[in-house]
């Protein structure tokens, strides 16, 4: 599904040499790329999405932060990569928030969840792709094929 887990052994080295010589041990980061390749279910079945996960010193006592670098029609991922998933978030209202023993497996789960299960049309971040949904299912679908084909192959 995802080769996170190895990528950030390999990278493990490489944390302190990704901060500038002037940042604080605070503001250094590890920066992952990995592709996420979802299941033949689904409105995105077929699609290679890449996402970019910096890991901050803090971790795990603050969440990673998680941008999707795939342009996609999806109504909890804006086109420019923000992505509305609830354990990212520091503090949640839901109490489904980040929490220390959260572990990056969780994300990768939270993340695929997000082209399944998750799939939030009711609460979106892309208020316009989730009322496309609404509006006309088989249009949204064609969109959804359609950015797949464009940008996610």
């Amino acid at each position: 599904m995802l080769t996170l887990a190895s990528k950030l052994k390999r990278d493990d080295g490489l944390k302190g040499s990704r901060a500038s010589a002037t940042a604080s041990d605070s503001t250094r980061r590890v920066s992952v790329r990995d592709r996420l390749l979802v299941k033949d279910e689904g409105y995105y079945q077929g699609g290679k999405f890449q996402f970019e996960t910096e890991v901050p010193d803090a971790y795990n006592m603050v969440p990673p932060k998680v941008r999707c670098l795939t342009r996609m029609w999806h109504p909890n991922i804006t086109e420019t990569g923000e992505i509305c998933l609830s354990l990212l978030r520091e503090h949640s209202i839901d109490g489904t928030g980040w929490a220390p023993t959260r572990t990056l497996k969780d994300v990768v789960w939270g993340l695929n969840s997000l082209f399944t299960d998750l799939l939030n049309f009711d609460d979106p971040l892309n208020l316009e792709a989730a009322e496309h949904h609404l509006r006309d299912k088989e249009d949204f679908r064609s969109k959804v094929e359609d950015y797949i084909k464009r940008y996610a192959r």
